[in-house]
């Protein structure tokens, strides 16, 4: 048994540990504790709530069956809509939660202003949920895929709009904020399958998932519920298009070659949101491409969100990734041209790459412009007209998935003309203009799967 003296000793070192710890920055805690720290140890702004916990604890056998069928009602229908193509049908054949509550590690009140309340929730789960998702490509019968260790951490951003009728709160707004980067890891088994069957499976789902949530749930999206049945204008709580990205993909150097005979026949398909992609030309038989082509893209949110590029080889069945990189649009100024050289990376998430080779580089021209109230309407607008067109010719059965119209047209926009710039008149009116002319694209290629592999980790906001 320890002395008094012992006891003591022991006592100060762990109070000197303890003022260390308290003194070291954010990103020095990052590298002892890893990615997944609770907030609330380098902000105290976090409120530890330990009695929520217990009483979520309690409850979470009647949240989980509640849960279970909103989530399966409102995500079976976005895996149809974001279906890559190549794929049939991606639905659900089963789903529950598990027994395993989430833990909220903190909260914290972001604002408090008239009628509305902003909260944000540390957020971590690793449950037992079980989940299986039924696939079916064409050619190949279902195949039943289990997402096991399923593990989430993020902050969710909460926004409650109050109201003077009970129960005093008309409307709520849920998002996964963007930083710190939303997590989700997962391991993906075929039950009595392989997942070979469908050639590179796994990078389906994994860019379904990425899709879902950054186009629909991480911050600047969001999704708004009404509550209460007390009808309610939402107007305000709903995402807006900011500004609009005029993006010149000039070229591109020292591209790596993916063919036997030959080289690869590159292109570029850039967002900012998956949903509203673009594509140019393809150049063949060429590791040093030159495009310049321009394309304009509408931004929600220049304070969070990023331009994506990735090249791509065309080939034939399945094009290869060549490269692909992110340029965060809080660094342009606005109304000011800024030309960028970026090395291209095998992808976002490096920890998952064993072959870390130079991927060349490409050259673009950004320039941001922010929106006034007539052309943010005229966005808004445009934005509805799209939408719409996609779920009639989804309905006509002309494309499968959102995924289908929005890849086919954006290969109908850049083609270039005169000097060889191919000018669009948006992100989304290149697509609206494209999907008149989609019943033409029922023979395109499948862009944008590559790799074969047993598992996955997501970081969503790769």
């Amino acid at each position: 048994m320890e002395s008094h003296d012992e006891v003591q000793k022991h006592q100060a070192s762990f109070q000197v540990d303890i003022k260390l710890l308290g003194s070291l920055s954010r990103d020095a805690l990052k590298k002892i504790c890893g990615d997944n720290f609770p907030q609330w140890i380098s902000f105290p702004v976090f409120e530890q709530v330990k009695w929520l916990n217990k009483q979520l604890g309690k409850l979470w056998p009647f949240v989980a069956d509640a849960a279970t069928m909103v989530v399966k009602e409102s995500v079976e229908p976005l895996l149809e809509e974001y279906r890559p193509p190549g794929i049939t049908s991606l639905k659900f054949s089963k789903f529950s939660l598990g027994t395993v509550p989430p833990k909220i590690e903190g909260i914290r009140i972001q604002s408090l202003k008239k009628g509305q309340i902003t909260m944000d929730i540390d957020f971590r789960w690793c449950g037992d949920p079980s989940i299986i998702l039924g696939i079916e490509a064409a050619l190949v019968a279902s195949i039943p895929i289990q997402l096991k260790d399923l593990e989430v951490y993020t902050v969710i951003r909460v926004i409650f709009q109050l109201a003077e009728e009970i129960p005093c709160i008309s409307a709520v707004v849920i998002a996964l904020l963007s930083e710190p980067k939303p997590k989700i890891d997962y391991v993906l088994k075929a039950v009595g399958g392989s997942l070979t069957a469908i050639p590179g499976l796994s990078d389906m789902i994994d860019d379904t998932v990425h899709s879902i949530v950054t186009d629909m749930l991480q911050w600047p999206h969001r999704i708004v519920v009404p509550i209460g049945g007390i009808p309610v204008d939402t107007s305000e709580l709903e995402l807006k298009p900011q500004g609009k990205l005029t993006v010149v993909v000039v070229k591109a150097n020292d591209l790596k070659n993916m063919e036997m005979i030959g080289k690869s026949d590159p292109y570029v398909v850039l967002y900012i949101r998956p949903v509203f992609k673009v594509k140019s030309n393809v150049v063949e038989n060429n590791l040093n491409p030159v495009w310049d082509q321009t394309f304009e893209l509408i931004a929600e949110d220049k304070e969070t969100q990023s331009l994506v590029l990735e090249v791509f080889d065309e080939d034939i069945g399945q094009d290869e990734r060549l490269g692909i990189v992110k340029v965060p649009l809080i660094g342009l100024k606005e109304e000011t041209w800024k030309d960028l050289e970026l090395r291209l990376l095998p992808s976002l998430n490096m920890l998952k790459i064993k072959d870390k080779k130079d991927r060349g580089s490409i050259t673009i021209k950004v320039l941001y412009h922010e929106f006034n109230k007539e052309e943010q309407l005229a966005a808004l607008e445009e934005e509805k007209m799209t939408v719409e067109e996609i779920k009639k010719l989804k309905e006509a059965g002309v494309i499968g998935s959102r995924m289908d119209a929005l890849d086919g047209a954006a290969s109908m926009v850049g083609t270039g003309s005169g000097t060889g710039v191919g000018k669009v008149g948006s992100g989304l009116g290149a697509v609206g203009s494209g999907l008149s002319k989609a019943g033409k694209l029922m023979g395109r290629k499948i862009t944008g799967q590559s790799g074969k592999k047993k598992g996955s980790t997501t970081p969503v906001n790769s």
